[in-house]
């Protein structure tokens, strides 16, 4: 899912709910089970670190079953991209960057966004369907902290940089572990312990602050 990787100068590997949009795409989800208000809070405490992430994606996702599969797109005509996020990655592009995202989310809403963003990679989890049908359940790798870093390092290594020429922005505890590999990171409206990790801080809901910091 890239091009020409031998020019390249920097990657740029963003979280994507409430990072590159600006929702919580399992909150959404939820909504159509009528449990929103049980998955926002176990989203909150994932996010702030209290709760192991691959624990808390499952009891969430089982909220999920029996809603038919159309409830994806329903909730992709609800995502809004943070301000900035296009024009963030075309000045990526543009400086021979790469753009990436990667999810604890899912792949199903992921993809079509990638395709909007024109995003290099991206990397997500991915929601079980049956008979038309969300089973409750996520099949394959499960994109925790340590799956976010790998997936950095991977991608880094194919496009043959050091990691000194990478950039993590996440604003949860499951950003983390990437975080603490890329030469810079950058917490986006960031939880605590976020805060207390990244090199540099972005408060406002504009991912055009990204911009100066790119090649800094």
């Amino acid at each position: 899912m890239t091009k020409d990787p031998h020019n390249t100068r920097l990657l740029v590997v963003f979280d994507v709910d409430s990072t590159l949009i600006e929702q919580e795409v399992i909150e959404l989800l939820a909504d159509h089970a009528g449990k929103r208000a049980e998955v926002e809070a176990v989203t909150a405490r994932a996010m702030a670190g209290e709760l192991d992430f691959t624990g808390s994606l499952k009891a969430r996702v089982a909220v999920l079953e029996g809603l038919p599969e159309s409830v994806i797109t329903e909730t992709l005509s609800k995502l809004t991209l943070t301000p900035g996020a296009l024009e963030t990655i075309e000045y990526i592009h543009s400086v021979g960057g790469k753009a990436a995202a990667v999810s604890g989310g899912f792949i199903e809403l992921l993809a079509p966004l990638a395709a909007k963003l024109n995003l290099d990679f991206y990397r997500a989890n991915q929601l079980e369907i049956k008979d038309g049908y969300l089973t409750g359940k996520v099949t394959g790798e499960i994109i925790d902290k340590s799956a976010k870093a790998t997936a950095l390092s991977e991608w880094a290594n194919e496009l043959k940089l050091t990691l000194t020429q990478t950039i993590a922005v996440g604003d949860g505890a499951n950003d983390l572990d990437m975080m603490e590999i890329a030469g810079l990171s950058v917490g986006f409206n960031a939880k605590p312990r976020v805060r207390a990790k990244a090199n540099v801080l972005i408060a406002r809901n504009d991912l055009r602050d990204l911009i100066p910091l790119i090649g800094y």
